[in-house]
């Protein structure tokens, strides 16, 4: 009969980095105090993690100082896990896009319902929760432990906008939509965009030709043209009364953005 550092061993020699304590109690045969006790030891030795209740993670040498899978390497199979639909998103999803312009602190994932964030070493996951998630654009991206899935170049583009406040402003906004508008393509945008508030649409089709994408936000033009029936505030909870409008993209313009170079 294997102990619980022979269990641990034998999965990662299979390529396997994640399991859950109840399958390691039955393979071993021992009881759940005896389970705990052993993955407490295991955990003090720095070969396993545990990023959320009764979900481990073997580290190899290589991740031990850092306390944890990166979370790209487990988010998977803990989704799987809790019959979550999930996609990494915002900042996390555009450095796979390739605007790596500022690196996350944290890997954002997006869900269908708020979830407390996941600290596991130095490895923070942030999750936001989005309407209509089964609907959004996504593909999937090989990661060292399996596939991970990403919301598409377009599907990002719409969700920055649209939760700014969690990707440090419109300025941040603006700077990754530039890195990223090369790439977009327009008609995939619109149907992006369309899994989503057309206010998002609106905001988002002014900062593309505000950082000189124009031929990108073409497509989504004609869809705000043709769905927005009112004025929205490019800069949410900020006074706007006052401000210029955009009557193309039906906007008032209330807040000075600014991409970094």
């Amino acid at each position: 009969m294997p102990n619980a550092r022979e269990y641990v061993a034998d999965l990662a020699a299979r390529g396997q980095y994640h399991f859950v304590a109840a399958e390691m109690r039955q393979s071993l045969g021992v009881s759940p105090v005896a389970a705990k006790l052993a993955l407490l030891r295991l955990a003090k030795q720095g070969l396993v993690a545990s990023p959320a209740r009764g979900f481990y993670v073997i580290l190899p040498p290589e991740y031990r100082q850092l306390g944890c899978l990166p979370a790209e390497q487990f988010i998977p199979a803990l989704m799987e896990r809790l019959g979550l639909t999930y996609y990494a998103g915002l900042l996390s999803a555009a450095q796979y896009h390739g605007a790596a312009h500022h690196r996350p602190q944290e890997f954002q994932v997006v869900v269908a319902k708020n979830r407390r964030a996941i600290t596991c070493g130095a490895v923070r996951v942030a999750f936001v929760a989005r309407k209509r998630i089964a609907d959004v654009p996504v593909q999937s991206f090989n990661t060292p432990r399996g596939t991970l899935r990403v919301s598409t170049i377009e599907a990002t583009a719409v969700d920055l906008v649209g939760y700014e406040r969690h990707v440090g402003g419109l300025d941040q906004v603006a700077t990754i939509l530039a890195e990223l508008a090369e790439h977009i393509d327009p008609e995939r945008l619109v149907m992006a965009a369309k899994t989503a508030p057309v206010s998002w649409a609106q905001r988002l089709g002014y900062l593309l030709e505000h950082v000189g994408a124009a031929a990108c936000a073409a497509s989504l033009k004609a869809y705000v043209q043709e769905t927005a029936k009112d004025m929205t505030p490019l800069l949410l909870g900020a006074p706007h009364a006052r401000a210029p409008q955009q009557n193309e993209w039906r906007l008032y313009v209330n807040a000075d953005v600014e991409a970094e170079a």
